[in-house]
C-alpha cells in the first residue's frame, strides 16, 4: 500500500516539474563586433543539461525561473545568468586570457597560449580563398619556414610542403599529414596526382603545423619533416543548418618557353644551313605551343549540413564536387567527395564518440606531358597536318623506311589527340574514436582510435597505331595496371589530467601499431613485344610498432614543462637496428602571468620556449632493403640445361646495416600579443643537426649486387630564424583590417660525406648532371664550370676558368655555385572588411633561391637548327651566347645558373554579402584572381620550380573566378 502512495505521489510530482519549466529563447552576441556567435555553450548549471547556439547566435533551452545558465565560449569570457522569463540576451566579452585558440597536438590538444613547442594554426577564416583543389593551397604563404610549391600548373597537381628547408639527402622530405588523428601514407598510389586530393578542401576546419622536434617528436619515425595536422568540421548546434558554395574559374595561359618564331627561325636556317636544310623550311607559322595550350574551364559545387540528431548526437555532412579542365589539351581532374562526422555522447558524458568517414572518386584524364617539350622543339615552319603523312596526316619528319625519324620530336599535336591516358581513384580514410571517462576515477581517460585509410585504383594507356614512330609495323601500345593500398591503424592511450591548487598535470601514455600494404598489378603491351614480361606483380607490407608517452606540468599558468618519449620499431630496417627511441623536452614561461605584468594594459602575452627533441626518418626508403631481392630475367633469355630452358633471376642491391637517419633540434622561441592581441604574433631560432644521413652511393666493385646502394653516410646542419606578426590596424563596428606577415631565414649545410655524390640529372647529352652533395656545402647546390665572357658581356663558348691552375679544363675545375632553395622567404596577406564588402590579398617572396634554366642550356645551340637531316628550333637565349654546339662543358657552365628569386601576388579575392535577404539566410558572392602577377629577374618560364632544375615545365595558368557561398 506504501509502495502504492509513493508510485501515485511521484505519478502527481511529474506533471507539476513539466509545467514548473519553460522554454528559454535568445541571441548570444560579440561585445566587441555586437555580431552572433555560433556554437556557444548553453548549461543550465550544476547539470549535464544544455545545447549550443546556432548559426545565428540562437538557442532554445527549457529551463525554471531562477535557474542560473551559463554561457562559455572559448576567448570570451564565462556568463551566468538566472532565468527571469522566456526570453534572454547574451552579450559575450572577450577574455584576453583565454584568446589563443585551442590547437591540436599528438593524442591531445592545448590552448595554443599553453603550448611549448613551435605550432602553427591557420583555421577557417584565415585559409586561403581562391580554385583551391589541394589542402597544401590552404596556407601556401601564411606559416613562417612552410614553403608549398605546386609541382606545375595541372589540375589536382600536388603540393610540394617542405618546413624548415630540406630535411634528407634522398628520403622523402614532406611532412607527416595526420587527419582527424588517423597518419595517413606518404605515397599513393598510380593515377593520384595527390595523396592529398582526397580530402575536399571545405571540409577542412583547421590546419595545425608542428615545426620542432619538441611538439612532433610524440609521433616518432615519420615526423622528422614536421607534422601537419588537418581538423575537418564537426557538427554543432541544434537545429540543421546547410551551407552551399558553388564557383565557375576560367584557367588561361600566362607564358610561354621563349623560342624563335617562324620568321627568325628561317633567317638563322638561311644563314647557317646547306642548300639541302634550307629545302627542307616550310611555308607555314606555326606557334606550336599555342596549339598545345589554351584556356580552360572549371567548376565547383558543395553542399553540408551541420547539426544535431535527437540531442545527443552532433553530425555533420557534406557532398562535393569538382570538374577541372588544364591548359594544356587533354587534360582534366573531375572528384567527388562526401564525408559524415558523428560525435554522440553517453552517460552523462563520459563516453564520448566520434566517428568519421570520408571518401572520394576522382577521375583523371592526363594529358601527354611529352609535348610540352616537342612544342619547344618543332620547326615553326612547318603546318600541323601533311595528307601525305603516313601517321594520321600529321607532319612527321620521315627517315628512309617511311618512319618517324629516331633523332626528330613528334608532332606535338599529335602527341596530345592521340594518346589517351586516364584513371579512376577511389579512396576512404575514416575512424572511431571512443573517449571514456572512468566512472570510479574521473580523472583519467582511456582512448581508443581505430583507422582505415584504403585506397585503389584503375588506369590504362592507350596510344593509337596514328602516332608517329620510329618502330617499322607499328601498331600502337597498350597498357594498365591496378594499385591498391591499405593502411590500417590501432591506437590505445590513457590520459591523466589533474589540477591541485595552481598545479596542472597531465600525462599520456599509449601504444599504435599501423600497417601499410600494397597489391600492385601492371601489363604493358610494348614490353612484350621487346621479349620483357609484360605482367608486372608487385605487393608489400610494411609495419611500424610504436610506443609513447607524454608528460605536461603546468604552475600556475607560469612555468610549462613538456617532455614525451617515443619508441618506434619499423620493418623496413633489420631487426637490429629496427628499433629508434625518439624523447623530446620543452620549457616555457608566461611572462605575463608574472604579478610585475599580469595588469599590464600593453602586453597580453608575452611567453619564452625552449625546446629539444630527436626524431627518426626512413620515410621514402625501399622496403625489405636489408634483404637480398631477385628480379627475373627476359622471357627471351633463358639459360639451356640439357633439353630445357629456365629463366633466371638476378640477385638486387642490399644493405643489412641501414639504420635510422636521426634529427636533433634545438628551438628557442617567444609568443607575443600587445594591445588587446591586436598585434601579435611568434619568433623562433632553430639548429638542426641531421646524423647517418641516407642516401644513394657508389661501392666498390663485386662488394653487392650492383655499383651502388643505399647507405647510411652523412650528417647535415639545418638553422634558420623564424619571425611572424599579425596586426589589426582597425577594429570598429563597420570596417575591420588585419595584416599577417611572416619571413624565415634558413640555410642547409653538409657537415660529413666522406664521397661527394652526383645528382640533378639535366636534358642534353647522356648521364649528365648538374648538382653535387658535398660537405662544407649545402645539399643540390650546382656543380658547375665558372664561364669567361668577352668584352661586350656574352659569353665564349668552350671558355672556361681553370681553377686549379693545371692548364686543362676538367670536372677538377668544376666548382659549386648556389643552390634551389630561397635562404629568405616571405608571405604577406591582408584581409579588409567594411559592412558588407570582403577583399583579401595574398602575396608571397623568395629571396636567393636559384635555377638552372635547362629549357635554354640544351636547346640554344646553332646546330640544333639543322642537324641529324631534321629542322629543330631554338630557345632565344641563342641571341645571348650564339653557342655553336652542345657539350658537356657548355651544359655545365654556370652561365645557366640563374638568380630565381621572385615577389608573387598569389590571390586577389573581393565579395559581398546580403545578411537576411531571405530571412535566417547569408548569401556572398566574389570574385578572385589566382596567380596574379609574378616579379622576378629570372629569364625562364617560372621562378618557382622544385628542385631547381627547369626542364618542361607544366605552365600555371592564371585563374578568374566567380562563386557564390550560401547559408541558410
Amino acid at each position: 500500500m506504501k509502495i502504492i502512495k509513493k508510485i501515485s505521489l511521484l505519478m502527481f510530482l511529474i506533471p507539476v516539474c513539466i509545467f514548473a519549466q519553460q522554454s528559454v529563447s535568445g541571441v548570444v552576441t560579440d561585445a566587441s563586433t555586437n555580431t552572433p556567435i555560433p556554437g556557444v555553450n548553453v548549461v543550465i548549471k550544476g547539470t549535464t543539461t544544455g545545447t549550443t547556439t546556432d548559426f545565428d547566435g540562437q538557442f532554445t533551452i527549457n529551463a525554471e525561473n531562477g535557474t542560473v545558465i551559463q554561457f562559455s565560449y572559448i576567448g570570451f569570457n564565462t556568463q551566468e545568468k538566472p532565468v527571469t522569463g522566456a526570453t534572454m540576451n547574451v552579450v559575450l566579452t572577450e577574455d584576453t586570457q583565454q584568446l589563443d585558440e585551442v590547437v591540436v597536438i599528438g593524442y591531445g590538444s592545448v590552448k595554443k597560449k599553453d603550448a611549448t613547442g613551435a605550432v602553427d594554426q591557420v583555421s577557417t577564416e584565415d585559409f586561403n580563398q581562391g580554385p583551391v583543389l589541394n589542402a597544401g593551397q590552404l596556407i601556401t604563404g601564411k606559416i613562417a619556414g612552410v614553403s608549398v610549391t605546386s609541382g606545375g600548373g595541372a589540375p589536382g597537381e600536388g603540393q610540394n610542403i617542405v618546413i624548415r628547408g630540406q630535411g634528407s639527402l634522398s628520403l622523402n622530405s614532406s611532412p607527416l599529414y595526420v587527419i582527424d588523428g588517423v597518419p595517413i601514407a606518404d605515397s599513393g598510389v598510380g593515377g593520384a596526382r595527390s595523396p592529398l586530393n582526397f580530402i575536399n578542401p571545405n571540409d577542412i576546419e583547421s590546419m595545425t603545423v608542428l615545426k620542432d622536434a619538441s611538439s612532433t617528436a610524440i609521433y616518432g619515425a615519420r615526423a622528422a619533416n614536421g607534422v601537419i595536422m588537418i581538423t575537418t568540421k564537426k557538427g554543432k548546434g541544434n537545429d540543421f543548418k546547410f551551407s552551399y558554395s558553388g564557383s565557375t574559374t576560367l584557367y588561361t595561359p600566362t607564358n610561354y618557353v621563349d623560342v624563335m618564331d617562324a620568321n627568325e627561325f628561317r633567317t638563322l636556317v638561311n644563314e647557317v644551313g646547306s642548300a639541302d636544310a634550307i629545302s627542307r623550311l616550310g611555308a607555314s607559322n606555326t606557334n606550336w605551343q599555342d596549339q598545345i595550350y589554351g584556356d580552360a574551364f572549371g567548376f565547383e559545387h558543395n553542399l553540408s549540413t551541420t547539426g544535431n540528431i535527437a540531442g545527443f548526437m552532433p553530425v555533420r555532412a557534406s557532398i562535393g564536387y569538382t570538374d577541372q579542365d588544364g591548359v594544356l589539351q587533354g587534360d582534366n581532374f573531375a572528384r567527388t567527395t562526401a564525408s559524415i562526422n558523428l560525435r554522440p555522447s553517453f552517460l552523462d558524458n563520459h563516453l564520448k564518440v566520434e566517428l568519421n568517414g570520408r571518401g572520394s572518386y576522382t577521375e583523371n584524364k592526363f594529358a601527354n606531358r611529352d609535348a610540352i617539350g616537342t612544342s619547344v622543339d618543332f620547326d615553326p615552319t612547318q603546318a600541323i597536318y601533311n595528307e601525305n603523312s603516313p601517321f594520321g596526316g600529321y607532319f612527321t619528319w620521315l627517315n628512309n623506311d617511311n618512319v618517324q625519324n629516331s633523332l626528330a620530336p613528334t608532332n606535338p599535336v599529335a602527341l596530345v589527340n592521340l594518346k589517351d591516358d586516364t584513371a579512376e581513384v577511389r579512396r576512404f580514410i575514416g575512424n572511431a574514436k571512443v573517449d571514456y571517462k572512468l566512472h570510479f576515477f574521473p580523472d583519467l581517460t582511456a582512448t581508443v582510435n581505430v583507422g582505415l585509410d584504403k585506397s585503389n585504383s584503375h588506369g590504362r594507356t592507350i596510344v593509337s597505331d596514328q602516332m608517329p614512330s620510329s618502330q617499322l609495323d607499328w601498331n600502337g601500345s597498350f597498357s594498365n595496371y591496378t594499385n591498391e593500398a591499405t593502411n590500417k591503424l590501432f591506437d590505445a592511450y590513457a590520459t591523466y589530467s589533474k589540477e591541485i591548487d595552481v598545479h596542472s598535470i597531465t600525462a599520456v601514455a599509449g601504444y599504435s601499431y599501423q600497417s601499410f600494404e600494397n597489391d600492385n598489378y601492371s601489363f604493358d603491351s610494348e614490353a612484350e613485344e621487346e621479349g620483357n614480361n609484360p605482367i608486372r606483380i608487385d605487393k608489400w607490407r610494411s609495419v611500424l610498432l610504436s610506443y609513447f608517452g607524454r608528460f605536461n606540468y603546468n604552475f600556475d599558468n607560469r612555468y610549462l614543462v613538456t617532455a614525451t618519449l617515443r619508441a618506434d620499431a619499423s620493418s623496413k630496417l633489420n631487426p637490429n637496428d629496427r628499433w629508434g627511441y625518439f624523447p623530446s623536452v620543452a620549457v616555457a614561461w608566461n611572462l605575463n602571468n608574472e604579478s610585475f605584468l599580469e595588469d599590464s594594459e600593453v602586453i597580453n602575452q608575452l611567453k619564452l620556449r625552449v625546446g629539444y627533441g630527436e626524431i627518426g626518418n626512413v620515410n621514402g626508403l625501399g622496403d625489405y632493403n636489408f634483404l637480398t631481392k631477385y628480379t627475373a630475367s627476359r622471357t627471351n633469355a633463358n639459360y639451356q640445361l640439357g633439353d630445357g630452358f629456365y629463366q633466371t633471376y638476378r640477385p638486387e642491391e642490399y644493405n643489412e646495416n641501414l639504420r635510422w637517419e636521426v634529427g636533433k633540434t634545438l628551438n628557442v622561441g617567444v609568443d607575443y600579443g600587445f594591445f588587446n592581441n591586436r598585434i601579435s604574433g611568434s619568433v623562433n631560432a632553430y639548429l638542426k643537426k641531421t646524423e647517418d644521413l641516407i642516401s644513394f652511393v657508389t661501392v666498390d666493385p663485386f662488394t653487392n649486387f650492383s655499383n651502388g646502394i643505399d647507405k647510411n653516410i652523412g650528417d647535415m646542419e639545418n638553422k634558420g630564424i623564424e619571425f611572424e606578426l599579425n596586426v589589426v590596424p582597425v577594429q570598429t563596428d563597420t570596417f575591420n583590417w588585419s595584416i599577417g606577415y611572416n619571413i624565415s631565414v634558413n640555410s642547409n649545410e653538409i657537415t660529413n660525406l666522406p664521397d661527394q655524390v652526383e645528382v640533378g640529372g639535366i636534358n642534353g647529352g647522356t648521364g649528365n648532371n648538374i648538382q653535387l652533395h658535398k660537405e662544407g656545402y649545402s645539399p643540390f647546390s650546382y656543380w658547375v664550370y665558372k664561364q669567361v665572357y668577352n668584352e661586350a658581356g656574352a659569353p665564349i663558348e668552350g671558355a672556361y676558368v681553370d681553377r686549379n691552375g693545371d692548364n686543362q679544363i676538367n670536372d677538377d675545375d668544376r666548382y659549386l655555385y648556389k643552390d634551389p632553395y630561397a635562404d629568405v622567404i616571405m608571405g604577406l596577406n591582408t584581409n579588409l572588411n567594411y559592412k558588407n564588402w570582403d577583399l583579401a590579398v595574398v602575396t608571397r617572396a623568395n629571396i636567393g633561391n636559384y635555377a638552372y634554366n635547362n629549357m635554354a642550356s640544351s636547346k640554344s645551340y646553332e646546330l640544333r637548327a639543322t642537324e641529324n637531316s631534321i629542322l629543330t628550333n631554338l630557345h632565344r637565349d641563342y641571341f645571348n651566347s650564339r653557342f655553336q654546339s652542345i657539350t658537356e662543358t657548355n651544359l655545365q657552365s654556370d652561365y645557366y645558373i640563374q638568380d630565381a628569386s621572385f615577389i608573387k601576388i598569389d590571390n586577389i579575392t573581393l565579395g559581398y554579402t546580403l545578411q537576411d535577404a531571405i530571412p535566417s539566410t547569408s548569401l556572398r558572392f566574389y570574385g578572385s584572381v589566382q596567380n596574379v602577377a609574378t616579379f622576378t629577374d629570372y629569364d625562364g618560364l617560372d621562378p618557382e620550380i622544385g628542385g631547381g632544375i627547369d626542364n618542361n615545365f607544366y605552365p600555371r595558368p592564371r585563374s578568374f573566378v566567380f562563386g557564390v557561398n550560401l547559408n541558410f
